[in-house]
């Protein structure tokens, strides 16, 4: 008699919940809209150029506000993408609410150059931690801390190398040290005083359910393309690769090595020594808009060599664009992805309301890719508006 009494219990009880799931799925609309919860669907936040120690002219109502702050405000919007739901434009996941978010990749320029009275890298690096790592609150598929994934950008390297023009300290590889440490795990983690970049380079891959994700060290220059290539030996030819770093496909003319002996930097040739490449375009000095046209060739070689290199993520230059990198002589295209800077960017250095970061979709089953365009600041006045969709742009990773 009690056992039956004890499942007439039971089943009443499971009654009253399925009951109580139903009222509650009627009375918020929003539930019933199809989460994505395919695991088959990688999602991964895309930002770069932190630059800790700038400050913005202008933010949410204050002026000269620094790079600590503005951070802190794009993760706090960052944190919110789980319950987003994505606009119905025809990409991966289109129409579901945003749900787990598997990667947040920073693509470097995490500390400022030192250049004086910029704080050190050192002194970044502690509130890059505080924002990036401690403050996002994002989980993945498997319900565990999203994880960081991190490439090196010029200013990050300046500190670790040194610099034309003076900085203080004159060089602190503080940024490096920590992005070759968290993301290449050696097994006697590098130290601010062993640590040599012509060696110990930033360079890993990651397989995630088929697809090749590869993040180098600035561009790819014949040094790089040398570890891609061994790299890329170990992968299958069908294998969709994507490629992560911080300068664009045409890379910058002053970020290549002095041509000249002694192959120092000056403030007069504007060469930074970044590569391992020296400049070929002739033998003055770089300037901002040099030419990269012979640089890229062998880039542009690699590429054809390795059709599966599908997609390039990139920062630097900043501002949101989708477009296709096709060389100089126009006989390559690669999809390519350039991200805005929280601090830094073209458009919204000037324009606050043009502050964004990507977030990326990607289905692993269809090799299918989307990228959004994720304006987070379209409402200065309120800093707690939503995020707003902006740009989209969904291309095929299959390798013919």
């Amino acid at each position: 008699m009690q056992l039956q009494l004890f499942n007439a219990q039971k089943s009443l009880i499971s009654s009253i919940i399925l009951f109580t799931i139903a009222v509650l799925f009627l009375l918020n609309p929003e539930s019933a809209r199809c989460q994505n919860t395919d695991k088959n669907v990688i999602q991964m936040v895309f930002t770069s150029d932190a630059h800790y120690a700038l400050t913005r002219k202008k933010f949410q109502g204050d002026t000269n506000v620094n790079a600590h702050l503005v951070n802190a405000a794009m993760i706090k919007k960052i944190n919110t993408i789980p319950g987003l739901i994505l606009p119905d434009d025809g990409g991966v996941a289109a129409g579901k609410k945003a749900g787990a978010v598997d990667y947040l990749i920073q693509t470097g320029d995490i500390a400022n150059r030192m250049e004086i009275p910029y704080q050190s890298a050192a002194d970044s690096w502690v509130q890059f931690e505080t924002d990036y790592m401690h403050g996002v609150t994002l989980t993945d598929h498997n319900h565990k801390p999203t994880k960081l994934l991190l490439a090196p950008g010029n200013h990050d390297i300046s500190n670790a190398i040194g610099y034309a023009k003076p900085m203080n300290p004159k060089t602190d590889p503080t940024a490096m040290v920590k992005i070759y440490n968290l993301m290449l795990k050696p097994a006697h983690p590098k130290t601010n005083a062993d640590y040599n970049y012509s060696t110990d380079k930033i360079n890993y891959s990651k397989n995630i359910h088929g697809i090749h994700f590869v993040f180098i060290t600035l561009w790819p220059d014949s040094a790089e393309r040398i570890w891609m290539q061994k790299d890329l030996d170990t992968v299958a030819v069908k294998t969709p690769v994507i490629v992560f770093c911080h300068d664009q496909p045409t890379c910058e003319a002053k970020h290549f090595t002095n041509p000249l002996p002694p192959h120092n930097m000056t403030a007069q040739n504007k060469f930074e020594n970044l590569t391992a490449e020296q400049y070929k375009e002739g033998l003055t000095a770089a300037g901002d808009d040099g030419s990269t046209d012979i640089e890229q060739r062998g880039w542009i070689k690699f590429l054809k060599a390795h059709p599966n290199i599908k997609a390039y993520f990139h920062g630097n230059s900043n501002w949101n664009e989708f477009y296709v990198y096709k060389g100089p002589d126009n006989d390559v295209a690669l999809n390519t992805f350039r991200v805005d800077s929280p601090m830094k960017g073209k458009y919204s250095s000037k324009d606050e309301t043009k502050l964004s970061f990507q977030l990326i979709s990607l289905d692993a089953a269809s090799e299918t890719l989307t990228a959004r365009e994720c304006l987070w600041n379209t409402d200065p006045a309120n800093p707690s508006s939503n995020i707003v969709f902006g740009a989209v742009k969904t291309v095929s990773l299959k390798v013919e």
